[in-house]
């Protein structure tokens, strides 16, 4: 008795190891993923070395410190996430812990319109002028950022230094990262992204409104 009863107890670990997989598996986000994947090797490893299935046992012991650094990646990047959601709405300054560092001279070209996207820029000190959009930023602001959401990922403006700059840039899959991990932060891009192209919208109304005025008294 006492044999089938350590049976069924074994067996339970490796039926509770192979749900924490399928789990593992089913879910939709990275914490919860993670947190599932821990589970299961901790459940394969007991059961690995109780049954002395040696292959298995190896792979979990790779897996568990693999899936554990993860999860901890995940938890630091929400929590500052979370704080940077906290300070303000749209603080993107996050971006500085993620991004390539770079010093732009003034008078220096970031990128020109038509170029390829490889980038979204953090602009941390200095000012950049977004040329064709008649758009100056300042510390705190974020650029670059429209092309990644069009068909031809190409840059649809010019962004020229003005003002010595220290910037930091993110790649797209960084950038999806970031977005996935904490949906607010994508929203306050994408806010971003509106208000600007509103701005733009707005100002080639404006501009337009004064010139036909002008070409009337001509007539």
């Amino acid at each position: 008795m006492d044999l089938i009863a350590n049976f069924n107890w074994i067996e339970a670990i490796g039926w509770l190891a192979s749900l924490t997989t399928v789990a593992a598996y089913s879910v939709s986000t990275m914490l919860p993923l993670r947190l599932f994947a821990i589970l299961s090797s901790l459940c394969f490893l007991i059961y690995a070395a109780i049954m002395q299935v040696w292959p298995l046992l190896a792979m979990e012991l790779i897996l568990l410190p693999i899936n554990a650094y993860r999860f901890w990646e995940v938890l630091s990047l929400r929590g500052k996430l979370g704080k940077a959601s906290a300070d303000r709405g749209s603080d993107f300054s996050l971006i500085k812990a993620y991004g390539k560092r770079s010093q732009i001279e003034a008078g220096s070209i970031v990128f020109e319109r038509g170029d390829a996207v490889d980038q979204l820029y953090y602009l941390d000190t200095g000012r950049i002028r977004i040329e064709d959009m008649g758009i100056e930023l300042a510390a705190g602001d974020v650029f670059g950022e429209i092309a990644f959401f069009t068909d031809a990922a190409t840059r649809t403006a010019t962004a020229r230094c003005i003002e010595d700059a220290e910037v930091y840039g993110i790649t797209e899959t960084q950038l999806m990262r970031l977005q996935f991990e904490d949906p607010s932060f994508g929203l306050s891009l994408m806010r971003t992204i509106t208000r600007r192209l509103m701005e733009n919208k707005q100002g080639a109304h404006s501009l337009s409104s004064t010139r036909d005025p002008i070409s009337v008294s001509a007539d």
